[in-house]
């Protein structure tokens, strides 16, 4: 059973499970997906948990102990959450040891107001390890200016990290030379480089939301013809620069000290015109070496009726080149869409968690009475 996503293991991709619940957890279902459909590893962010926790009854007994504590309400959220990552881990535990850490992680991201805030990003990120306490865990740090001086320090200190919010190949670049010198400074501060595991979330469905959007306001037959183009285009323009930093004169030292390097993990993969496949970001973008990310409707759409058949990017980087240069031919300023995309990237989980606040506030007070 589920061929297409053994061939996707077989081809190099790990497969990982963009959700999160203890629902997912206590019901087994989680165990499930690791062992029916490839599952090797799962992601969160703000928005997941938001759905989580306000979509289910099973925090209630949590929420109660908290609200007897009087814990603050940011301090009942991050309770919550590392304890589902924590037990996620502990599920995953078996697939870390026999992928030698590589895989079998659970990823947990700093609180999204964090964002634009250096120093209370390093802080944040080191509680969460300390909280979760698990080796398999990786804080997700997004890829804003501020973050990427943060997420050489946290490397720096031996903790495991995913970078989100990617959207342009500068910052990707950025956010590799952030982590190779995360991995230089861990080196001399003594760590074991080789124990030190790093993802860098590559977004790709709203590339092309945001630039479909503004190839129909042209509408011409030329901006028609490069409609949901962009981001398979932008995903493996990134894997080619992959390639290149990681075969580099800087990198082999380290390399030869036993560290890993960080792979690429397409992100934002469950796609939102009905029009395409709906594997489309997981078939035009196989190549060993990465991670694929789905929700669950993907991995289902994947398992059933995908198409996978091996590299799908090696080879590609001039034909997506010529993309790239097609749609900025017609006005459309890539530079303006990547920086639009960061910016809701932020604002959205920073929405969904303040939601999240809310509607827990609002249960820990129901419960002391307040």
């Amino acid at each position: 059973m589920y061929e297409n996503l053994k061939k996707l293991s077989t081809d190099g991709v790990s497969i990982w499970l963009d959700d999160l619940s203890r629902d997912r957890i206590r019901t087994g279902n989680l165990a499930e997906l690791i062992r029916d459909k490839h599952v090797t590893g799962v992601t969160t962010n703000p928005t997941i948990f938001q759905k989580a926790i306000s979509g289910s009854d099973t925090y209630q007994d949590q929420i109660r102990e908290l609200s007897v504590r009087r814990v603050s309400v940011d301090e009942a959220i991050r309770m919550i959450t590392t304890r589902d990552v924590r037990d996620a881990a502990d599920v995953l535990r078996p697939v870390y040891d026999r992928t030698g850490g590589v895989d079998g992680r659970v990823s947990i991201e700093v609180d999204p107001r964090l964002a634009h805030q250096t120093e209370a990003s390093i802080a944040e990120a080191k509680q969460l390890a300390w909280l979760v306490d698990r080796d398999n865990v990786l804080i997700k740090i997004p890829a804003t200016k501020a973050g990427l001086p943060a997420i050489t320090a946290v490397l720096a200190e031996g903790i495991s990290v995913n970078v989100t919010l990617i959207f342009s190949l500068e910052r990707y670049r950025a956010v590799m030379d952030a982590f190779v010198s995360g991995i230089e400074q861990a080196k001399a501060n003594g760590h074991d480089v080789s124990k030190i595991q790093s993802v860098a979330s590559f977004f790709v469905s709203r590339v092309d939301t945001e630039i479909d959007k503004r190839l129909r306001a042209i509408g011409s037959d030329e901006a028609k013809g490069l409609l949901g183009k962009a981001a398979v285009a932008n995903a493996r323009l990134a894997f080619e620069a992959f390639e290149e930093v990681f075969s580099s004169e800087r990198w082999a030292p380290l390399k030869a000290a036993g560290a890993t390097a960080q792979r690429p993990l397409w992100a934002s993969t469950g796609v939102k015109d009905p029009s395409y496949k709906d594997t489309l970001y997981v078939d035009d973008l196989i190549v060993a070496g990465t991670v694929n990310t789905m929700p669950e409707a993907t991995l289902d759409a994947e398992a059933d009726h995908g198409s996978p058949s091996g590299d799908a990017v090696r080879g590609t980087y001039a034909q997506a080149k010529q993309v790239i240069v097609d749609i900025e031919a017609l006005g459309i300023s890539y530079d303006e869409v990547v920086q639009v995309l960061e910016d809701e990237g932020v604002e959205k989980f920073e929405a969904s968690w303040n939601e999240l606040l809310t509607a827990l506030k609002a249960e820990l007070e129901k419960e002391s009475g307040a």
